[in-house]
Parts: structure tokens; sequence; C-alpha cells
């Protein structure tokens, strides 16, 4: 039997993963973040991307796209206090797709009166849902 961790990943609208796992990826500031149970205890902010869930039992990762938000790790409970967070398969490529768009264009239209940092927002987080959907169509096939 392996060793186990309880995870939670909470966005504002509701829970979206409640259990155990083995081990769990997270998109950290300075990159992807691994932890297995029994990790000394952690408080950092996580940036959009995908979120790995290695469940007992299942032979692939449990996907869940975040826009970003806060991570604590203590030994026995891993908890995700996330912005927005969707489970992979239930993410919209179109939609994603269309965001980016629309984001690169706001940036390359420099005579307008645009919100830089919001639109460098929504392109990352665009950018982070076509990851996830990549990431989740690789494990799929």
């Amino acid at each position: 039997m392996a060793i186990t961790v309880h995870c939670d990943v909470v966005s504002a609208e509701e829970s979206i993963f409640s259990g155990i796992v083995e081990f769990a990826v997270f998109p950290g500031e300075a990159g992807e973040l691994g932890v297995y149970p029994h990790h000394t205890p952690l408080l950092t902010r996580i940036k959009p991307g995908t979120i790995r869930l290695k469940v007992p039992a299942q032979t692939g990762y449990e996907l869940v796209y975040v826009s970003g938000g806060m991570l604590e790790v203590q030994p026995g409970l891993i908890t995700v206090l996330a912005d927005t967070a969707i489970r992979a398969h239930d993410l919209d490529e179109a939609k994603a797709l269309e965001a980016k768009r629309k984001a690169e264009e706001a940036l390359a239209n420099r005579k307008a009166e645009v919100d830089y940092a919001a639109a460098e927002a929504e392109l990352a987080q665009a950018i982070a849902q076509l990851h996830t959907l990549s990431h989740l169509k690789k494990h799929t096939h």
C-alpha cells in the first residue's frame, strides 16, 4: 500500500477535488513544485497552470487547471485555494483559443488605451488552459 496524503483543491465557486493522493505537482511561481506525503510545511503562491494529482489505483493523473492562488502543504494535508479551478476535461478549447487571441491582439495594439497588466494576465491564463488541454490529450490517447 502506497503512502498517501489528503489533498483539497478549492476555488471561489466550489470544491474541485478532495481526496487521497500519492503525489502532486503544482505550478509554482519559480517552476513546478512536486509534493509527496510528509512534505515539509510550506505556504506559497501558485501561478496559472496545471495541477497534476496522482490518485492511488489510477494509471494517469487527475488534471486541474488553476488561474492562480495559494498552496499550503502540511505533512498530512495539501490545500489549494485557487481563484479559478476547472477540471481539465471541463475546459473549453475554443473559448481558451479566443481568449488568447484577444489578449494577444490587445497587447499588440500599442495605440489603444489597454490595461496591459490585465491583458498579460488573461494571456497567461489562456496559455495555461491550452497547456492543460494539451497535457490531457497527450495522456488520454
